[in-house]
């Protein structure tokens, strides 16, 4: 077992990070320095609350070989004490050791980080941004000598006093990363953001929200007001405790395009009030807005659009206003070519997807392209399953713009429903008549038999593929990543336009209604059509069943038992790369 310790001086931790690079180089050709024993290192880095953060990487002899490609899966434990992790897994076709998790990279030296989300997507050179949305910490690895990890960055509590509980991440081209904080400041009472801008929150978990622009380094470079400076509807926009100003401000997805200088997200709740499973639905909590951003600064960008989402047609259907489709606006995701400047957004408790044609309007305008339920009729065809309350998740635009991914959870518990009939899914719209139309959309899923059969415009997205993913626990498929590289003749990769494989883990949050899951995570093959299939050879190392199941008994960094994984990112090692 190789250990090697950074806390040294700056010369002795120069060295141990040319040994560290210089045994995952032997790794990756082949060469095992140790035999079949696990490899195990250690990296630190000291936080500005004083705390030294360490990550351990645990690499088992399956991580050797050249030609990777890697699913990494930012995980914690089902029970404590036990440490977070991130797992990384041989996410390469027709490998010997496809679907075995060959690295785990403990993290320290606290736990019950409750491990949420990393970047949506993973480029070339990119860190990894990896955040605790309980611990509200955010960590940050370098990733270029994959398999192996190397903490490089920590931004803790003390660096975001304006914002609690990290959401997403948006990196940028720069190597910097965007994040949504959703909850309010660490502490009730004004907060000064780093452009000098006050605004009063009701504390950890509360309201307003905010921005924050990472560094590299873990470091806060700016945090950026998402509340209005003159409040909100009371009405719709509930806090509790109440504010002076009321606000909506809870952005949890979030998307960038830099070619716009445009950021949007996407307001999910006031997440401490409704997020465990006794708390009640409080209709006022359930956001209905998304904010957009002019980012020519960078460091200081300006909300340019606070714009709303409005029930559809089945609203009649819904008892509870907290089911309409509008309702908890989670995430949020942007077409990629020139020429496009459309954008979606998804309803967590509404079960519907929104889109407005041109996301660069003074106003802009959304409207209900697709209603969950056309997609649940496919496999339950007397339409007894609607997607209020599903727990909708995961979206995403493919590169190439012609696909929109949608990961739904399924209703849980306190919908009343049967947790096996109304189980998750993966679908897939094809966007590309939407997209074609322009700034002259016609599609509105504004009639009740659309939200059965889908919209009747011609310009509507189409249902190109559903997957029902049964999981009977109370939770289901949440999080996803787009598979956005290809490889060779030779064996390098490089980024590709057209996605052939998705990921999805069945795990949200522990302790809130419908977030267990049970603790897989799959992959899907995805045709040129847009047709799913679940990727059979992708197969758990123990059971031999497809999907990696997270249930099990040993990690390489120990027996520490069942454990939940969250978000999903697909990484190749750097110098098989283009």
């Amino acid at each position: 077992m190789k250990l090697l310790n950074f806390r040294q001086s700056p010369a002795a931790r120069a060295l141990g990070l040319v040994s560290v690079f210089v045994t995952a180089a032997a790794l990756l050709t082949g060469a095992n320095p140790v035999g079949s024993a696990t490899v195990k290192w250690t990296t630190s880095f000291k936080g500005s609350d004083g705390t030294t953060y360490t990550a351990t990487n645990h690499l088992l002899p399956a991580a050797r070989g050249d030609g990777r490609q890697w699913l990494l899966a930012w995980t914690g434990p089902a029970k404590q004490p036990a440490p977070d992790f991130l797992a990384v897994i041989d996410a390469t076709p027709r490998s010997r050791t496809y679907g075995k998790v060959v690295n785990t990279v403990t993290v320290g030296p606290g736990m019950g980080n409750e491990p949420h989300h990393m970047q949506y997507v993973w480029h070339k050179g990119d860190h990894i941004y990896a955040g605790g949305i309980i611990s509200d910490t955010t960590f940050v690895f370098d990733s270029k000598a994959l398999p192996a990890l190397r903490l490089v960055g920590v931004n803790t509590p003390m660096d975001t006093p304006c914002g609690t509980l990290p959401d997403a991440y948006q990196t940028l081209s720069d190597g910097t990363a965007y994040a949504t904080y959703m909850g309010g400041p660490n502490v009730a009472g004004p907060c000064t953001y780093t452009n000098g801008e006050v605004r009063i929150g009701n504390g950890a978990g509360g309201s307003p929200g905010d921005i924050v622009l990472i560094g590299k380094d873990g470091r806060t470079l700016a945090e950026i007001p998402a509340a209005t400076k003159e409040g909100e509807d009371p009405a719709q926009c509930g806090n509790v405790p109440a504010l002076p100003q009321s606000s909506c401000a809870n952005p949890h997805g979030i998307a960038v395009r830099e070619d716009l200088n445009v950021m949007v997200a996407s307001d999910f709740a006031e997440a401490r009030n409704f997020m465990t499973p006794d708390s009640p639905l409080r209709e006022e909590l359930a956001r209905q807005t998304v904010r957009v951003f002019d980012i020519t600064n960078r460091t200081n960008p300006t909300l340019r659009s606070v714009s709303k989402v409005h029930d559809g047609p089945r609203s009649v259907l819904e008892e509870k206003a907290f089911f309409k489709e509008s309702r908890v606006v989670m995430e949020v995701a942007m077409t990629n070519r020139p020429g496009h400047k459309g954008a979606f957004v998804s309803s967590m408790a509404g079960g519907a997807v929104f889109y407005t044609p041109d996301i660069t309007a003074a106003a802009p305008q959304w409207r209900e392209v697709f209603d969950d339920t056309t997609a649940y009729k496919k496999f339950h065809p007397d339409g007894s399953v609607t997607g209020g309350g599903d727990n909708s998740s995961w979206l995403a635009v493919s590169p190439d713009d012609r696909f929109l991914f949608h990961a739904v959870m399924g209703q849980s518990t306190p919908y009343g429903k049967p947790l096996d009939k109304t189980t998750g899914m993966i679908y897939v719209l094809d966007i590309r008549k939407l997209l074609n139309s322009g700034d002259r959309v016609r599609c509105s899923v504004d009639e009740l038999r659309e939200v059965y059969a889908g919209g009747s415009e011609r310009d509507c997205p189409e249902l190109t593929a559903v997957v029902p993913i049964r999981d009977t626990t109370d939770g289901g498929p949440h999080w996803g990543a787009m598979d956005n590289f290809e490889r060779d003749h030779r064996g390098m990769y490089r980024e590709t336009q057209q996605v052939k494989r998705l990921a999805l883990s069945n795990y949200f949050v522990a302790g809130s209604f419908g977030g267990g899951g049970d603790h897989r995570i799959c992959m899907f093959d995805l045709s040129r059509a847009g047709k799913v299939d679940l990727d059979r050879s992708f197969r758990d190392e123990r059971t031999g069943q497809p999907c990696v199941n997270f249930n099990r008994t040993s990690w390489p960094h120990g027996d520490y038992g069942d454990s939940q994984p969250h978000g999903v990112l697909f990484a190749v090692s750097d110098g098989n790369l283009r």
